[in-house]
């Protein structure tokens, strides 16, 4: 049995009451294990123990020079996303060779890894977000929120790499993992700045994320 994107209806923006202008991409969110806790995309702001392990609601209301939105819950988020105009899906909607029943892929989803996602499992149906593109033409940005530096995740955002080289008027970009992930390019670059370093991870990723937002 395959494990489903948790927000598998929302991947191809069909239930949108807008015309979205920047459409956000991430990877995959598990509809198993029962511990998955995300109300809605990037949900899982906090882990089990309440320490804060992803910082796109506080980032993204940011770039807008509005509140965080780090402890609000999906009527916060899809009005902000309303409100700006923007989309959010994902490149995965389903793993396909996952079994519910096995422990070790519950373990493998359980902690939300990318490099789980792209290393222990073999059959994954990609959204087809060029197909989102296509069928949204208000859209003039899309962002990855995660780099392309493995083949697999390079090879399910070509489609938009491609499509964006064709039709004009339309950017693409990746982004900085707004995940914990992102100390680790936070501490090379407060190693280069020793004077004028950022502390805070989350302002560090909204420093980055500035450099490639359309505004």
């Amino acid at each position: 049995m395959a494990c489903n994107h948790k927000f598998k209806s929302d991947l191809y923006l069909s239930n949108l009451d807008f015309k979205p202008e920047t459409l956000i991409v991430g990877t995959f969110n598990p509809e198993w294990p029962a511990a998955n806790t995300a109300q809605w995309f990037y949900g899982r702001t906090h882990d089990e123990d309440g320490n804060q392990n992803n910082n796109f609601w506080d980032v993204l209301p940011r770039l807008y020079e509005e509140e965080t939105l780090i402890n609000a819950g999906p009527k916060e988020w899809r009005g902000f996303c309303r409100k700006k105009r923007i989309a959010i899906t994902d490149l995965i909607a389903s793993i396909d060779d996952a079994e519910e029943g096995e422990t070790e892929h519950q373990k493998h989803l359980g902690n939300y890894s990318d490099k789980n996602i792209a290393t222990k499992f073999k059959q994954h149906s990609p959204t087809k977000v060029d197909k989102i593109l296509e069928n949204h033409p208000s859209i003039s940005n899309v962002y990855l929120t995660r780099g392309t530096g493995e083949i697999f995740w390079r090879n399910l955002w070509q489609p938009v790499v491609e499509y964006a080289g064709r039709r004009e008027g339309i950017r693409e970009a990746t982004l900085l993992t707004p995940s914990g992930y992102a100390f680790y390019q936070q501490s090379r670059y407060n190693k280069k700045n020793r004077e004028q370093p950022i502390n805070a991870l989350a302002d560090f990723i909204l420093y980055s994320w500035e450099q490639q937002w359309h505004f």
